[in-house]
């Protein structure tokens, strides 16, 4: 062992004694403690936080949101000692958060990413990864400069029978895919105004909207701010871009050349400023691929799902199954299904696998070895988020949208 190594040694086994992570150029030691930092403490936090338990060696230390409800809910599910805040910039600059999750609305998932990174932070970040095409470059900037690890939450990279489905579809046994249909279809109210009691008093109205234009506090836009422009972008970036970069993934896919969208106000005219029902086609000529995506929340058929529609035949994805169906007139032999998951097709969540639990493990691994590559980095993110973006375009404005 040469001396610098040597003291590198001494001095990181002193602070692991201590209890405290140390990160060399190959990441943390497995049996330090991880300790991370909790931004956005909302119901996707939450639901993710189930997983924490199984995380070994994972502690939460730091805390933020903007709702006092939310900041009292999530020091609750963190280490007593934790440090609690309404200002993220207050928690980038502790030296006891190594990493953080962030599970804010959509329009706040680049800049605080970005501040994430500069601040030596490895992060976790919800999709859809951009709210706007022209932040792609930066987030990707912001992870390559400061060699974090991103992980963008597309759980289904995680998925293990979406990892088989994508050998089977890569060893070519539906044959060459020029088509995939996917969907996510719901029968649910989310429409109803007035049920969303809140005193604009615990709430950071002005920290909450961020770089979005001034407006007064809307308790309803607060709660469900995926429908509204200026802090989500409906069904194509809360929905479609999970199977998007399912598609992106599989087909080796960049972004879409064109989009053609359209949508409708069925059941939340007036209350939403996104559509309730949409579809979009994506067209990838290079690649000679098109993708359509619909979704709808007045009607639950088929669910969420994904076909990919190759030659011989059709790869069906759900979060809890794969099947191979051969088209008519074909025989494959390799043709079988996996069902992990009970329940009928094309729910939105199943019993096995547990997607957020193996997502996060992965993440967490490759905090811990560097040379381990995250499912899903900043660029595959921004990517699938670039797609929906152009649907929505399209959708705004009524016409053919192209990638400039």
């Amino acid at each position: 062992m040469s001396i610098p190594d040597r003291r590198t040694f001494l001095s990181s086994s002193a602070l692991a004694a201590a209890g405290v992570l140390v990160e060399t150029s190959r990441g943390f030691a497995a049996n330090d403690t991880l300790r991370v930092g909790l931004i956005g403490v909302g119901g996707r936090c939450k639901h993710l936080l189930k997983s924490f338990p199984a995380l070994p060696n994972v502690t939460i230390t730091a805390v933020c949101d903007v709702f006092a409800d939310n900041l009292e809910a999530g020091k609750k599910l963190a280490d007593p000692k934790a440090f609690a805040t309404t200002k993220h910039e207050e928690l980038l600059a502790r030296k006891d958060v190594d990493a953080v999750l962030i599970a804010a609305p959509d329009h706040w998932h680049v800049p605080l990413t970005v501040d994430a990174c500069k601040a030596g932070k490895d992060v976790y970040v919800e999709k859809p990864l951009t709210h706007d095409l022209s932040e792609g470059a930066a987030v990707i900037a912001a992870q390559n400069e400061s060699k974090r690890v991103v992980q963008v939450g597309t759980q289904q990279r995680s998925m293990t029978h979406i990892l088989e489905a994508y050998k089977l579809l890569k060893a070519g046994v539906v044959g060459k895919v020029h088509k995939v249909h996917c969907t996510w279809n719901r029968n649910a109210n989310r429409f109803q105004r007035g049920k969303e009691a809140l005193d604009a008093g615990k709430v950071d109205w002005k920290r909450f909207l961020g770089a979005a234009k001034p407006q007064d506090f809307d308790a309803y836009k607060f709660r469900q701010w995926r429908w509204f422009w200026d802090f989500g972008g409906g069904i194509f970036t809360d929905l479609m871009v999970h199977w998007l970069d399912v598609v992106h993934w599989f087909l080796d896919l960049d972004h879409p050349a064109s989009a053609a969208s359209a949508g409708d106000w069925f059941a939340a005219k007036g209350v939403w400023e996104t559509p309730d029902t949409v579809q979009t086609l994506l067209r990838y000529p290079d690649k000679q691929v098109q993708v359509y995506f619909e979704g709808t929340f007045s009607n639950n058929r088929n669910g969420s799902m994904c076909e990919f529609m190759g030659t011989e035949g059709t790869l069906y994805l759900d979060r809890g199954r794969y099947e191979i169906i051969p088209d008519r007139g074909k025989k494959l032999p390799e043709a079988k299904s996996l069902v992990l998951g009970t329940g009928e097709k094309g729910l939105d969540f199943y019993d096995k696998p547990d997607g957020e639990l193996l997502h996060l493990t992965n993440w967490v691994e490759a905090i811990r070895d560097r040379s381990k590559k995250v499912a899903c980095p900043a660029e595959a993110g921004v990517g699938a988020a670039a797609g929906a973006h152009l649907a929505n375009q399209s959708l705004r404005t009524g016409q053919v949208a192209v990638w400039k």
